[in-house]
């Protein structure tokens, strides 16, 4: 294996809400500034915390570290909690949930976000999870490219067709680390109270999540096709624009991420949107599910290519919000169990990798026991 294989650059991006101190939504402005690390996705009493680009996960989950304790300390001064969980707090009307007030050059961003309120509502935004970034080393990237391509081609080339790939394969992800079962009952009906255990161990990721309101079928034959089937989209009114995408992958640029920036400049980095926040965590994510995903990236990438038909594209998402079930289909763990025994036998020779596939294996084995007892129950 080459010894660029591992290397690569890192990056998170958490999504929390702003609590009060008797756990409710804070109904304060942001109090962040327009501080780059510490800013707000659709509502001003949510915080997204965007890590510098690092060299490593552990290094990315460092700078993570420091960025929760300068906001929480922040917070405190306001008598403001973090809510580390996906799923919201109660709260009574959507009029307790602002839209993020961004004004200025950034002006245009609460515009955007005002459609997305007339189209969605505004409860759908508050599920909140991790974004996880990543790119392949340069030097890696010039090392398997042995036909000698422009090497702009052949990234945007290789970084579509793991796009595929993750497509595909993103309800694994959601299979192991879903983590929002309960949700609180304002969420169905406004001043409706009380803890609901859900069909679903993840909403954000179920049919009650991030979704559009019809699937957006993409051109995945090259870069330009991908941009141009998305640009379609917008010119036809069916989407706003391409961050309305509700896909759980993305293709990004480097800079601003606009489909402009993408479709001139090509891919920079590849997105994973899937994460839900871990509770359990400290930081809302253990290190290792990001090491895992990881490690899927490489093994998925030495996967054959494919033609992601319309039907793929259709099978891809059901397969998602399928493994958002507290049930899942019983294929979906077999076929889990499947590819983390492909990929131990591909990182084979790593200790560490086998440490965190052991770790999420050790995952499905909980979940088909779980599955098999309630047929004795």
């Amino acid at each position: 294996m080459s010894k660029y294989l591992y290397s690569g650059k890192f990056g998170i991006e958490r999504e929390t809400l702003r609590t009060d101190s008797h756990g409710r939504l804070a109904q304060t402005p942001h109090p962040f500034g327009n501080d780059e690390h510490i800013t707000r996705d659709f509502c001003e009493n949510q915080i997204e915390l965007v890590t510098p680009v690092a060299e490593s996960i552990d290094e990315a989950l460092g700078y993570l570290a420091e960025l929760d304790r300068k906001a929480r300390e922040t917070l405190e001064k306001n008598g403001e909690s973090i809510w580390l969980y996906s799923n919201p707090p109660h709260f009574d009307s959507e009029d307790e949930i602002p839209i993020a007030d961004f004004t200025g050059d950034h002006s245009s961003k609460r515009s955007y976000r005002e459609v997305l309120q007339r189209k969605y509502g505004k409860k759908l935004m508050l599920f909140s999870g991790i974004h996880f970034n990543f790119s392949f080393a340069e030097e890696y990237l010039r090392e398997l490219n042995t036909e000698n391509k422009d090497l702009h081609i052949f990234k945007d080339e290789l970084y579509l067709r793991l796009y595929k790939q993750l497509m595909v394969h993103s309800w694994l992800p959601v299979l192991l680390t879903a983590a929002s079962p309960y949700y609180d009952a304002s969420l169905d009906r406004d001043g409706k109270s009380g803890i609901i255990m859900s069909e679903y161990s993840s909403l954000r990721n179920s049919p009650r999540g991030y979704w559009n309101k019809f699937l957006p079928i993409l051109d995945h034959r090259s870069l330009k096709t991908f941009t141009g089937s998305i640009k379609k989209h917008i010119v036809t009114g069916s989407l706003y624009s391409a961050s309305e995408i509700y896909l759980p992958v993305r293709l990004k640029p480097k800079g601003i991420n606009t489909l402009e920036n993408l479709a001139e400049n090509g891919v920079d980095h590849i997105e994973l949107r899937m994460f839900d926040l871990n509770p359990s965590a400290p930081l809302g994510i253990d290190g290792r599910d990001l090491e895992f995903a990881h490690l899927l990236i490489l093994w998925l990438l030495t996967r054959p290519d494919f033609d992601f038909t319309p039907e793929k594209q259709e099978k891809a998402v059901c397969d998602h919000k399928n493994a958002a079930l507290l049930d899942p289909d019983t294929k979906l763990l077999e076929r889990a169990e499947e590819i983390i025994g492909e990929m131990e036998e591909y990182f084979g020779g790593n200790e560490k990798a086998l440490e965190v596939i052991g770790f999420e294996k050790d995952k499905i084995s909980g979940r088909k026991v779980c599955n098999s007892n309630k047929y004795y129950e």
